[in-house]
């Protein structure tokens, strides 16, 4: 099934996250970014989710994400839930068309997405320390990167995604940097950046040669924690905006 196919899924009930629009935050302009998908501006959501604009620029085997906003990107903070059932994540997100098996996932395993997310109420980068101070349990609170698989799950809604889960007792072939979470999601250590309206995310590829003509998408979404914890574990709840707005993919890497 493809991701325009899952739109209708997708498009759930967003609830407005009041954060102004910044005066002072500089804007790039689409023309500035011929290659970008450019997005109007999306009226009743927070604006550091308001996407004007998703690129992403290729330098041989690393690739560069960018989402520009209508406000300061990566102001938002997730509630606390207390806990790891219930909680809360936000997202920037870029699906792509790359099979999952370009970073390391078994293939062929549903829609591979770059993600940076915050979640207060757990850590799930084990071998890095996002805020240095000497403690590798502490960091979900701050912005970090994922891979992540996406696939339409039934529990978690009809026709909604999550990140796909692993069964109990299943071994699939997963990427070095795997959490130990039961789930398709990888923790790289790639740092998102921000500066301003912008946020960026630079990744890397073993194979080259997979990026040619691949094509990306941007999102900004809501996910939640199972409050059992698993089966599945992070459902897709909201989604904010999208660049393209009909997840077509349109953006390219050539």
């Amino acid at each position: 099934m493809t991701l325009r196919a899952l739109l209708p899924a997708l498009l759930l009930a967003t609830p407005a996250l009041a954060t102004p629009a910044l005066a002072d935050i500089a804007h790039p302009a689409a023309a500035d970014m011929p290659d970008a998908i450019a997005a109007p501006e999306t009226p009743g959501i927070a604006a550091a989710f308001d996407i004007r604009a998703a690129h992403a620029h290729r330098d041989g085997r690393t690739v560069t994400f960018h989402m520009t906003t209508g406000g300061r990107a990566g102001a938002e903070t997730p509630q606390p839930a207390g806990a790891l059932g219930g909680a809360p994540v936000l997202g920037y997100v870029w699906p792509t068309s790359l099979d999952p098996a370009a970073v390391g996932f078994e293939g062929r395993t549903g829609i591979l997405a770059l993600a940076a997310t915050r979640h207060p109420d757990f850590d799930d980068t084990p071998l890095n320390d996002e805020n240095g101070d000497g403690d590798l349990g502490n960091d979900g609170a701050g912005w970090h990167s994922h891979w992540v698989v996406l696939t339409p799950t039934e529990p978690c809604g009809d026709g909604a995604l999550a990140v796909r889960d692993i069964p109990d007792g299943a071994a699939p072939r997963l990427p070095a940097t795997w959490p130990g979470l039961p789930l398709f999601i990888d923790s790289p250590g790639y740092t998102p950046l921000f500066d301003g309206a912008e946020i960026s995310v630079t990744v890397g590829f073993a194979d080259p040669e997979i990026l040619s003509g691949a094509r990306y998408d941007g999102v900004t979404a809501a996910l939640q924690v199972n409050a059992n914890v698993h089966a599945p574990l992070l459902c897709v709840t909201d989604v904010f905006d999208i660049a393209s707005g009909d997840l077509g993919l349109p953006g390219r890497l050539d």
